[in-house]
């Protein structure tokens, strides 16, 4: 299930990047299922963790708002780094935009405590009102990144003990993953950034309709 779904991901993340003209909707990435003649889509699943200031963080804290997700470790030697300076970079230039949240799964959930979080969140200058660094259950975090179309496996050969993917993604107000990008690019982020502005623009407009 984990390669499917990333598979299924990662071909519309090209989709997305290449098949998106400016008055098109953002897809909703993943399988479909007809039920009774209705179309569902995949949605995130319900989760709960802790946040950097010993809060939780549940679906119910991203109600009505879009966000960006990724998965970490606090002490990745590889692209890590990169993947935070552009989750950043996207951090400050939507800070005055509360329509906006931002999240990070560790899958290190050993050693990236509350307090650890705490204090590599601190290091960034951001807050938990905007930007959540979380742990959790281990299997539960492992889960969501599938979830996520994302990627998270410990293995002991992979630099720092975790292979993970370096994705960044956007998901709408109603749990459903809507875009892509390769957070070690920052021409990725770029293209990333004009998807959020969409998504912002069609979210507000349908709630005037």
């Amino acid at each position: 299930m984990r390669l499917a779904n990333f598979m299924v991901g990662a071909a519309l993340i090209t989709f997305t990047a290449c098949s998106n003209p400016d008055n098109t909707p953002l897809p909703i990435v993943g399988n479909t299922v007809i039920v009774n003649g209705d179309t569902i889509y995949h949605q995130i699943a319900d989760f709960r963790f802790i946040n950097q200031d010993s809060q939780w963080v549940d679906n119910a804290t991203f109600a009505g708002k879009v966000y960006v997700a990724d998965f970490f470790f606090t002490s990745c030697p590889t692209i890590c780094p990169k993947v935070t300076r552009q989750m950043l970079r996207l951090y400050e230039h939507y800070a005055p935009d509360n329509r906006i949240l931002f999240l990070s799964h560790s899958i290190d959930v050993r050693r990236d405590t509350v307090e650890r979080l705490k204090e590599y969140a601190t290091g960034l200058g951001v807050t938990s009102d905007r930007w959540h660094f979380v742990t959790g259950d281990h299997d539960q975090i492992y889960e969501m990144a599938d979830d996520y179309f994302s990627t998270a496996l410990v293995d002991t050969d992979a630099p720092g003990g975790f292979d993970h993917s370096g994705l960044l993604i956007l998901v709408d107000e109603n749990r459903h993953v809507r875009s892509f990008c390769d957070g070690t690019n920052e021409e990725e982020v770029n293209r990333l950034m004009m998807d959020i502005d969409k998504l912002l623009r069609q979210e507000y407009s349908s709630r005037l309709d």
